[in-house]
């Protein structure tokens, strides 16, 4: 299987003054393509850090990061910048959507921003696959949550990236709003094979993935493959998130 995302010893310090504080602590890993990986672990574990420095957000201290085989060190900004824009999806907790734009505007961004002329069919078509076909003239104001979270999901697939990186996707949601997006997700890797890399403290979202990344003190202290009938069944996640946070 071919592999989406590899980190090779990588570290993360991050110097506070005359003190260093070790986020990342010689992390090896390998998420393979078509995938769902949820990544969890206690608060200050290094999640979301991990996300950042695999997404190329963050620069690890040491070591080496691949995306689709390209290693992401050898990269100049500007490299790394359409990378981030071509080839990666992002999708966080605040839905970080243009409060003047329509759905369809704000889905049109990336688009924009990487100097492709948008397609208003392949907007519209985006729209449609997350349920909001009949949105797309709408406002984020006129739009409830979870809906605008829909609309951050299709404006992280626009084009069609390698990886989908999703930091608490869920976490600003209510429980209907919540599952609608997970099963979303789901579907994508599923149907589409669309590779996705998720950061969350819920064991319920962790269960719809294929496997979740336990991380503990900035190193993997654990993981977990999951079978379909573990998303009715999310308590092996949260017993172990329990034993790690001891």
């Amino acid at each position: 299987m071919l592999t989406a995302v590899e980190l090779h010893a990588v570290h993360k310090v991050h110097r506070r003054g005359t003190q260093e504080v070790r986020a990342l602590n010689g992390v090896s890993i390998g998420f393979p393509a078509g995938t769902f990986t949820a990544i969890m672990g206690p608060s200050g574990s290094g999640k979301s850090t991990l996300l950042q420095c695999a997404a190329g957000l963050a620069e690890p201290t040491a070591g080496r990061i691949l995306v689709s085989g390209e290693d992401i060190g050898r990269m100049d900004e500007r490299a790394r910048t359409a990378l981030r824009r071509e080839r990666i999806g992002f999708v966080f907790q605040a839905f970080n959507l243009v409060a003047s734009l329509t759905a369809a505007q704000n889905v049109e961004l990336p688009l924009r921003f990487a100097g492709r002329r948008p397609d208003r069919a392949e907007v519209d078509l985006a729209l449609s696959a997350v349920g909001l076909g009949e949105r797309t003239g709408h406002r984020p104001s006129e739009l409830s949550g979870g809906q605008q979270q829909r609309v951050a999901l299709a404006r992280a697939l626009i084009t069609r990236p390698d990886v989908l990186f999703a930091d608490e996707p869920t976490g600003a949601l209510d429980t209907t709003s919540a599952r609608e997006m997970l099963a979303m997700l789901r579907r994508l890797v599923d149907q589409q094979a669309q590779t996705t890399l998720m950061v969350t403290h819920d064991p319920v979202a962790a269960s719809y993935a294929d496997m979740v990344v336990f991380l503990k003190d900035g190193r993997i202290a654990d993981r977990l493959e999951l079978e379909p009938a573990d998303r009715t069944r999310p308590g092996r996640i949260a017993a172990q998130m329990a034993r790690l946070e001891a």
